[in-house]
């Protein structure tokens, strides 16, 4: 992974989330390049959406406005920038973002997020210059740019020197699929009449691994068939 780019309306908000933690740290010690655009740069008078064309409520994200923005960035005709790199738009109703999504998108070379505001964005945006569309749920946010941090923060923490003990990736949430990790406890051992599990206390290695094991599979299990999370499995 080289680069990751937003295009957005509030690019600042963006910028927020990204740029703290290790992922920011990331940044800013350039394993990945990270770049957001302001869309109102390059919309006339600063207006990027518009009426819908056969009426109705909201307003649409403009394509030619879209389209400048990607020829100004990367130098070449907007429905190249496909050719050169993965392009994402937010909607809705996109491909939902799951881990093995991220993994798939962490071993692509440069990703562009466009993201979608206001009453949608003009189709010929993703039929013409997106290479697909993705989504946090199936929920409806007031714009893209909260999925688009969401999406980049999980594609960077993946990168090699990024996590500072990569061990820590290995066995947590959605690390194999349908799997959720193990409940996690610190100091103070006992805390308003509720005790950490001894197990994890008697420094019996082999049966704390053990107890982790059974602990997220009964926790995925119940992830599974939507059942309410129970009490921690016995030591």
């Amino acid at each position: 992974m080289d680069s990751i780019h937003v295009f957005c309306v509030f690019p600042q908000a963006v910028d927020a989330l990204l740029r703290v933690g290790v992922v920011g740290r990331a940044i800013e010690r350039g394993v990945v390049e990270y770049r957001s655009f302001d869309l109102r740069a390059h919309a006339p008078d600063g207006r990027i959406d518009d009426m819908p064309y056969g009426g109705g409520p909201g307003m649409v994200v403009r394509v030619d406005v879209v389209a400048r923005a990607l020829e100004a960035v990367y130098g070449v005709p907007a429905w190249r920038v496909r050719e050169l790199r993965r392009v994402l738009l937010t909607e809705a109703w996109g491909r939902q973002i799951t881990q093995g999504y991220v993994e798939e998108l962490a071993a692509a070379k440069n990703l562009t997020v466009i993201c979608g505001r206001y009453g949608g964005v003009d189709e010929r945006v993703r039929h013409e210059l997106a290479t697909e569309v993705v989504s946090l749920g199936d929920f409806v946010l007031s714009g893209g740019e909260i999925a688009a941090a969401a999406l980049a923060d999980a594609v960077i923490r993946r990168l090699e020197g990024v996590v500072g003990n990569r061990e820590s990736l290995v066995g947590e949430s959605f690390s194999e699929k349908d799997r959720v990790g193990p409940p996690q406890y610190t100091r103070p051992a006992e805390w308003d009449g509720e005790r950490v599990p001894d197990v994890l206390l008697s420094g019996n290695h082999a049966e704390i691994r053990a107890w982790r094991v059974r602990a997220a599979h009964a926790r995925s299990q119940q992830r599974v068939r939507g059942i309410k999370p129970e009490q921690d499995p016995p030591a």
